[in-house]
């Protein structure tokens, strides 16, 4: 009855099961490196971060990880299979999750956000390599594009875990000084002034606040309470650090954070189970002369004719490839390694990390309080899962490119706005609009339709070792834009000239020179089968 039904046409059912346990691992992407937007503000205060430096280095160093795991796993991938990797992926995230909720100092903090990041790294070119290679060429892109759908799946989920962990601290912690100017309107009790001193800022001498309250009506400004926190909060934030195991510190910088990444154990435990249950790609099982294994899950795929056309296919592609790496240098694939690198690397220097990692201290310097920023964020994460699901659906029967031609047209004109709105200071709410408007022409092109091209256009036999050459360097400029944003969006000669604009203008130049490249030199590859579009590289 089996063998029937695999013969009208084998089951889209089991190939979309594939992709969902799959796509966890593009979950954990997303959530791995997303968590850290709701943690760094906590994260500053907990280790005493230097802003311009130290902040950046805190949620950029989980990138370094990223890039040495892609570069190792494109090797592992072709050796020991996609399943195997997969499988060491989440032991990686299991590891890093429990890491990074009880680290005893900054140094054991970074060392496991770098396993996660060997984590993320080997995932993000394993899942979709896994994906493509299991998937019928006519809904290919769907699929690799749901794990596209699971990445921002899971940036939303941990914006939510954030969002509630945050709320919970600030529950537990009682009023905040901008909870209580919203509760009281224009003026506080002078007598909670000391108790809010006593709770937050211990440091502050009591002559201080004498000082601060001496002369003073019985209801105090509440825009002077705000003020005097501020500017104490700067004089001994230099030793906060060493105050908070004496529990002074908010309930967020001493604990709150830790479960933000603790919470990553969830997905992880969820993806080491679950991959036990998938087979190995058929594609790589027949390079490795596994062919009656490599013939049942084809069948199991598209049906019997299915499997026999798209075995005939893979044995005829790997029978004119080499193993050597040199392959890639002939003048056909010199070019496609070009094209790959030069694309991954534009998905991200046009600035979409800045957004997903430091978007609740964009929003704060946008007049947010900080559990609006987290709020606002949400509303990032929501936006771009919708998008990607248009995406999704989209990607096959659009094309890549014109996708892809939309959203840096769109992603350049937001940016150019957002800039334009920093150096003139305005921080209404319509700036938020822009944001979200990059977010969502990202979502909808730039962000999936970049790996479908990438799982597409290197040849079956190495498209392991070609995907991580560009996922490498996809990971490599995204920590470059990582780390840079603090330098530039807190220097103090660029804050002076540019008000904060300067950053997103770079971006957006680097959207105009994205659409350039792509108009010009990236190839449409939908319909094709991954042995036509590498036959096509070759004429």
């Amino acid at each position: 009855m089996q063998n029937t039904a695999n013969d009208r046409g084998g089951s889209m059912a089991y190939v979309f099961v594939l992709a969902l346990v799959a796509a966890l691992g593009g979950l954990l992407f997303g959530y791995d490196t997303a968590v850290i937007a709701g943690a760094i503000g906590y994260l500053q205060v907990y280790f005493d971060l230097d802003p311009q430096l130290w902040k950046g280095w805190a949620a950029a160093s989980a990138l370094i990880g990223c890039a040495f795991g892609a570069a190792s796993a494109g090797m592992l991938s072709d050796r020991l299979g996609r399943k195997k990797v997969l499988l060491f992926s989440a032991i990686l995230f299991l590891i890093s999750a429990l890491g990074t909720a009880f680290p005893r100092n900054l140094t054991e903090f970074i060392i496991y956000r770098i396993i996660g990041g060997l984590g993320v790294g080997a995932a993000s070119l394993t899942s979709p390599m896994y994906i493509a290679e299991v998937s019928p060429a006519r809904i290919r892109g769907r699929m690799v594009s749901i794990n596209q759908f699971a990445i921002v799946s899971g940036m939303l989920v941990v914006y939510f875990v954030n969002y509630f962990i945050a709320g919970f601290g600030q529950l537990r912690d009682g009023p905040t000084v901008e909870g209580i100017v919203a509760e009281h309107g224009t003026a506080v009790d002078r007598q909670i002034v000391p108790r809010l001193i006593a709770r937050y800022y211990l440091e502050v001498k009591p002559e201080a606040v004498e000082a601060f309250l001496a002369g003073r009506p019985q209801r105090v400004d509440s825009q002077v309470v705000v003020d005097f926190f501020r500017e104490q909060d700067i004089t001994v934030s230099a030793r906060r650090v060493h105050l908070t195991d004496q529990g002074i510190a908010s309930w967020n910088e001493r604990r709150g954070w830790r479960w933000m990444f603790g919470s990553e154990a969830v997905p992880a435990s969820l993806l080491l189970l679950l991959m036990f249950f998938v087979p190995e790609s058929p594609r790589w099982l027949t390079k490795r002369q596994r062919r009656p294994e490599a013939l049942a899950i084809l069948t199991r795929i598209g049906g019997s004719e299915h499997a026999r056309a798209e075995l005939a296919d893979i044995e005829d592609a790997i029978a004119h490839e080499s193993e050597s790496l040199s392959q890639l240098l002939r003048p056909g694939m010199r070019l496609v390694l070009i094209i790959g690198v030069t694309l991954a690397v534009f998905q991200q220097i046009t600035g979409i990390n800045v957004f997903l990692y430091y978007a609740p201290e964009i929003f704060k310097k946008l007049g947010a309080g900080a559990h609006a920023a987290l709020l606002q964020t949400v509303l990032v994460g929501a936006v771009n899962l919708t998008f990607t699901v248009i995406a999704i659906w989209t990607v096959d029967r659009l094309g890549r490119k014109p996708l892809m031609l939309v959203g840096f047209t769109g992603m350049g004109i937001s940016l150019l706005a957002m800039g334009l709105a920093a150096y003139f200071e305005q921080t209404a709410f319509w700036v938020l609009i822009f944001i979200l408007s990059y977010i969502a022409c990202f979502a909808l092109s730039v962000g999936p339709v970049t790996w479908v091209i990438l799982s597409e256009i290197f040849p079956t036999r190495i498209r392991g070792r070609a995907m991580a050459i560009a996922t490498v360097c996809l990971w490599a400029a995204n920590f470059v834009v990582t780390q840079t944003f603090t330098m530039m969006d807190e220097s103090p000669g660029l804050r002076e000239r540019f008000h904060g604009g300067f950053p997103f203008w770079i971006y957006a130049a680097m959207c105009a020179a994205s659409l350039l490249f792509v108009w010009r030199c990236v190839p449409e590859t939908k319909g094709k089968s991954l042995e036509e579009i590498e036959r096509s590289w070759l004429l």
